[in-house]
């Protein structure tokens, strides 16, 4: 078989075909980051790169990553308030009147009289070692919460680019079995005519077109795999449902540039978000230990306040208090120690769940590039299985049409052969490209990826 129709055949299996008049859309979004306009409701073409932009900008769970983002803020700005002096107004105008007597048959009390009060109060924590701590861990779970979302990033990305190869997967696999159905009625045709000339019989024709049947429904199950990896599309990156998806990128039959395994962990330590998030959180857990161990320590406080009082508006005097408190915790019925025990224990877990991170780091890169390595083998192994099976149909069909004697199973044989190699190497190529996804998700570039 020519090197030249290997090549088409390839082309058949991975290239998805574009119809004329396909036009391309936009997909913008609001504030909000959920909201799609399309410019036509004609076939919209989205590429590999498109769909992870669009995953960033309109899956609903990275945005609601982003909302915990700001929540952390809120609760860094609610930590520092704490520090912060706190100052109140309050103005007063009562009508009372006062008990002077003893409690008895004859008690005495003031006729009614007019009390009016205005006052402002401020409080000021001149120090306290609990409160920087406590501030400087709203702060560390402020970034635990950024690269929370930044690893949510990364599995919506890493997903979504899995589900758009499952989509040329299932459009090659439309395509192999197309492609197969030409060549049975090829050979139909072939046979049918032999037929006429009393040298094959009716059970070779019905044979081939038992082989035809089981074309067809395996073709109809491929073309229902398409549309469910085109609505997971959707779903993933929420998009309008009756929109109508063209996946345009193709399959890569070669990854090149692969990084040797310690290059490839060394990268994935830096730039993994969950090693970072984790290193966070066990910081962020140590903060809360120390605020709560230093609720041991006396805070200081300053207190103050300023008024007018009289019994009218215009009839005051002014007042004023002044304090310096020196709070001094003693004995709380063993409380603070429980929730330094727990805190303590919390952070610990944090670092025990660091280490399980990191090995669980080393063994995706591991894994991905071991992945990698078989599929690509896989993939050489397939390419050259269908020269043979392609091969091997040509001179089957050759012997069939010349030699009146030859058996109609050489010909199904290898009709069987091309099927079984050309979905071998539909296979091995979704596997190569999933294994190259998985290897930019455990190295951490996705954004590279293309």
């Amino acid at each position: 078989m020519a090197p030249s129709l290997v090549l088409l055949g390839l082309c058949l299996l991975v290239v998805p075909v574009l119809k004329p008049g396909v036009a391309q859309a936009d997909i913008s979004t609001g504030e909000s980051g959920s909201s799609v306009q399309l410019r036509t409701l004609q076939p919209f073409n989205l590429t590999l790169k498109g769909a992870l932009a669009a995953a960033l900008n309109n899956n609903p769970d990275v945005l609601v990553y982003k909302e915990r983002i700001r929540e952390a803020q809120g609760q860094v700005q609610t930590q520092l308030g704490a520090m912060l002096p706190n100052i109140s107004a309050d103005i007063r105008q009562t009508r009372r009147t006062q008990f002077l007597g003893t409690i008895g048959l004859s008690p005495v009390r003031t006729d009614p009289f007019s009390i009016f009060d205005t006052r402002i109060s401020a409080t000021q924590n001149l120090f306290s070692l609990s409160l920087i701590q406590r501030w400087r861990a709203s702060r560390e779970s402020l970034r635990v919460a950024e690269q929370e979302s930044e690893a949510k990033r990364f599995d919506t990305m890493a997903g979504v680019a899995l589900v758009y190869m499952e989509g040329l997967k299932a459009m090659a696999m439309v395509n192999m079995h197309e492609a197969n159905q030409r060549v049975m009625y090829e050979l139909l045709d072939t046979v049918r005519q032999r037929q006429r000339g009393g040298v094959a019989t009716g059970l070779d024709i019905v044979r081939l077109e038992a082989q035809l049947a089981a074309e067809r429904q395996q073709g109809s199950s491929a073309r229902y795999d398409l549309e469910h990896a085109k609505l997971s599309l959707i779903n993933l990156l929420a998009l309008p449902t009756e929109i109508s998806l063209v996946l345009t990128d193709e399959w890569l039959t070669d990854v090149r540039g692969v990084p040797t395994p310690q290059g490839a962990v060394e990268e994935a330590l830096s730039r993994w978000p969950e090693i970072q998030a984790q290193d966070t959180r066990v910081k962020a857990s140590e903060l809360a230990y120390a605020s709560i161990t230093g609720e041991r320590v006396p805070s200081l406080v300053a207190q103050g306040d300023y008024g007018l009082v009289g019994n009218r508006w215009n009839n005051t005097l002014d007042t004023y208090n002044m304090a310096l408190i020196l709070q001094i915790p003693i004995f709380d019925g063993a409380q603070r120690e429980g929730r330094i025990a727990q805190a303590r224990s919390q952070w610990r877990q944090e670092s025990l769940r660091m280490r399980s991170v990191l090995n669980q780091v080393k063994m995706e890169v591991q894994d991905a590039l071991a992945s990698l390595a078989a599929a690509q083998e896989q993939v050489n192994i397939a390419q050259v299985g269908l020269q043979m099976a392609t091969k091997e149909l040509d001179l089957a069909r050759e012997r069939y049409t010349v030699l009146s004697s030859t058996s109609h199973f050489e010909l199904t044989n290898g009709l069987s052969s091309v099927a079984r190699a050309r979905e071998n190497l539909v296979t091995a190529l979704f596997q190569l490209n999933a294994a190259r996804v998985n290897l930019a998700r455990s190295t951490g570039s996705l954004h590279a990826l293309n």
